[in-house]
């Protein structure tokens, strides 16, 4: 899918790779137990699917820090949850099973990010470090558009309701209450609230709950179980 004139976003399932049961079978997480050979196959087998030269993978830790990238880590990448990069077709993952990728892209000044922002990440402002680390580096925020990717929704994310509170005193937008009447919170519209008042006039949404949608990973709703990704890269 292009999100911007000559930017590209994809956002992967759990199907058509190679882990066995319980990670089945497109799992994309290298932490998270499953056979280390079916993990680098199935990265291998992305790379060729979306005809990018490398993909970036971050050693996601729930912080707020970002790093410029121009190739992938290696074995040993550092502990961070933002990454961008003005390298063409190298393309850059946002791990998750219930925390939503947050994407974003300035067209003009030819960068792209992506960041993994789960509560922790959402709490500490991931997003806004993002786009402030491109925004050092010669993006504009009002030039920027943003995907906000799947993740567990505002109807399903129950927390204790001292969670809720402590959150929501930081990111207001996220408050919110479960289908079923308990404390909960909505994630993707407290990032979208942290992108725009970054600057950024077009936030997107891949609108899909994790918890509610078989064909994406949830850590929720299957422990032990896999990682999709959504990615973004310049052609």
């Amino acid at each position: 899918m292009q999100l911007a004139p000559g930017v590209h976003v994809h956002v992967t399932d759990r199907n058509g790779g190679v882990s066995a049961a319980p990670y089945g079978s497109r799992n994309l997480g290298g932490a998270v137990g499953d056979d280390p050979a079916a993990v680098q196959t199935n990265r291998a087998g992305l790379v060729a699917e979306l005809g990018v030269r490398d993909v970036v993978f971050m050693r996601q830790v729930h912080s707020a820090d970002v790093a410029y990238v121009s190739e992938p880590f290696g074995d040993d990448p550092p502990p961070l949850d933002g990454v961008f990069t003005t390298e063409p077709g190298l393309a850059l993952a946002s791990l998750g099973a219930d925390c939503p990728a947050v994407l974003v892209a300035d067209p003009v000044a030819r960068m792209v990010g992506a960041a993994h922002s789960g509560r922790p990440g959402t709490e500490e402002g991931v997003a806004t470090a993002l786009v402030e680390a491109m925004a050092a580096k010669g993006a504009q925020p009002e030039r920027m558009v943003a995907l906000i990717g799947p993740g567990a929704c505002g109807r399903c994310y129950e927390v204790p309701a001292d969670l809720r509170e402590r959150v929501a005193s930081k990111v207001p937008q996220t408050w919110s209450t479960t289908s079923w009447g308990t404390p909960a919170l909505d994630l993707r519209a407290g990032i979208e609230a942290q992108l725009r008042a970054a600057g950024l006039p077009e936030v997107r949404h891949d609108a899909r709950c994790t918890i509610e949608s078989d064909e994406l990973y949830s850590h929720r709703r299957e422990q032990p179980g896999g990682r999709f990704a959504g990615l973004i890269w310049l052609t």
